[in-house]
């Protein structure tokens, strides 16, 4: 098989391989995979420029790593003056138009393959260095460009001992580099859409659909685990009358502003998921913090709420496994419970969250949801109930 068939090969695989990933971890690894095995490389790293720190920071490192390197690293980066050539190389070569091309260096400090000439030092000292103290014999990096704009670089590297990247490598880099770009691309288009899918458009809070899907979770890692999963139902008093009396656009500024609220209130616990339910519902889902915190975070909701400029504070309901409710089976249950509860505190006005468990009557209620037609609603996750002569 041809050289030129093998590539094409390659360059499919990798199209291929980012297609197929679905989270952006997977797709950074597998461009970083398919680069190094595309180019022969025992190494590979994909980097981003993040220009409001002025740095290269690593996303991900493939293949042989030294020691140091993780897979996927949470703080290995670099200022972008250590590495000039992310800026003025790219403008340089790239502002005659067309794509900016890859380069080589090398640990023996030969001038790189495609680089200014710079003097008789090599192009990037920094580089050089790296490559010596991690035993590899010489690296390709090829800048990624995604919107017109530089995004980062692929890095491929080999180890001491074996043939060094030449032209035609630094070449082929610079079209995987593309290839990767495209893939990056189509990521990011399928995170947006994931988003948009799971968030509520006007707070940026959950919507009830991660909701479901995170409450079943956790649900079952409660019958699993015995995972204490707590869940906070609040209903937004008065923004009727605020939508009636200032219009909805004020209305709106309320729901974004006790969003924030409920984001911050949220925070105080670990992993805690704050959600807009629809309408002026919201709520907050915490799995593994004690039954007591969550309350006493739901008091503080319930105080900063009363603050606001506008509305009239919220009803706010609590349920938790770590309370005496009875068993959970099912997600629909433990969400009645925080309904039914948020239900009581509506009905007498509180200014305080209600507990299931530790209020009598939420179980009652849970179990025997309001059955006049003329309530506002039922209980969430009940149905409606017959009007009284078809009972």
């Amino acid at each position: 098989m041809g050289g030129d068939e093998v590539r094409l090969r390659a360059v499919v695989s990798l199209a291929q391989s980012m297609a197929g990933a679905c989270t952006p971890r997977e797709s950074w690894l597998a461009a970083a995979r398919g680069a190094a095995e595309a180019l022969g490389g025992t190494f590979a790293a994909l980097s981003v420029w993040e220009r409001d720190r002025g740095r290269l920071r690593v996303l991900v490192n493939a293949g042989e790593r030294a020691e140091g390197e993780d897979e996927f690293p949470e703080e290995e980066a670099y200022p972008v003056h250590q590495f000039p050539e992310i800026t003025e190389f790219l403008h340089e070569r790239w502002a005659g138009g067309g794509e900016p091309d890859a380069w080589v260096e090398t640990a023996n400090g030969v001038p790189a393959v495609g680089a200014p000439a710079r003097g008789a030092r090599p192009y990037c000292h920094q580089r050089v260095a790296a490559l010596r103290r991690r035993g590899r014999g010489c690296c390709v990096v090829a800048p990624i460009v995604m919107h017109g704009r530089a995004w980062g670089e692929l890095y491929v590297a080999r180890a001491a001992g074996v043939p060094v990247f030449d032209r035609d490598d630094a070449d082929f880099a610079t079209v995987l580099a593309a290839v990767v770009a495209a893939g990056l691309a189509q990521t990011e288009r399928l995170e947006e859409v994931r988003k948009l899918a799971f968030t509520d458009p006007l707070t940026g809070l959950a919507n009830r659909r991660a909701v479901d899907i995170r409450l079943d979770e956790a649900v079952e890692r409660h019958h699993a685990e015995g995972i204490v999963v707590s869940l906070v139902v609040c209903d937004l008093n008065g923004l009727k009358a605020v939508n009636d009396t200032h219009g909805h656009a004020v209305g709106d500024r309320l729901l974004e502003r006790f969003g924030s609220v409920l984001s911050l209130c949220g925070a105080m616990l670990t992993d805690a998921l704050a959600a807009r339910l629809g309408g002026d519902e919201f709520c907050l889902l915490a799995v593994g913090p004690a039954a007591d915190d969550v309350v006493r975070v739901s008091e503080e909701l319930c105080a900063r709420a009363v603050a606001l400029e506008l509305g009239d504070g919220v009803a706010c309901g609590v349920a938790s496994t770590g309370d005496d409710i009875g068993p959970v089976r099912s997600a629909r249950r433990l969400f009645r419970l925080a309904d039914a509860a948020q239900y009581r505190a509506k009905g007498a006005h509180s200014r305080k969250p209600v507990v299931a468990g530790r209020d009598g009557e939420v179980l009652r209620l849970a179990d025997h949801p309001p059955g006049s037609p003329h309530d506002r609603r039922g209980l969430r996750g009940s149905p409606p109930s017959p009007p009284p002569d078809a009972r």
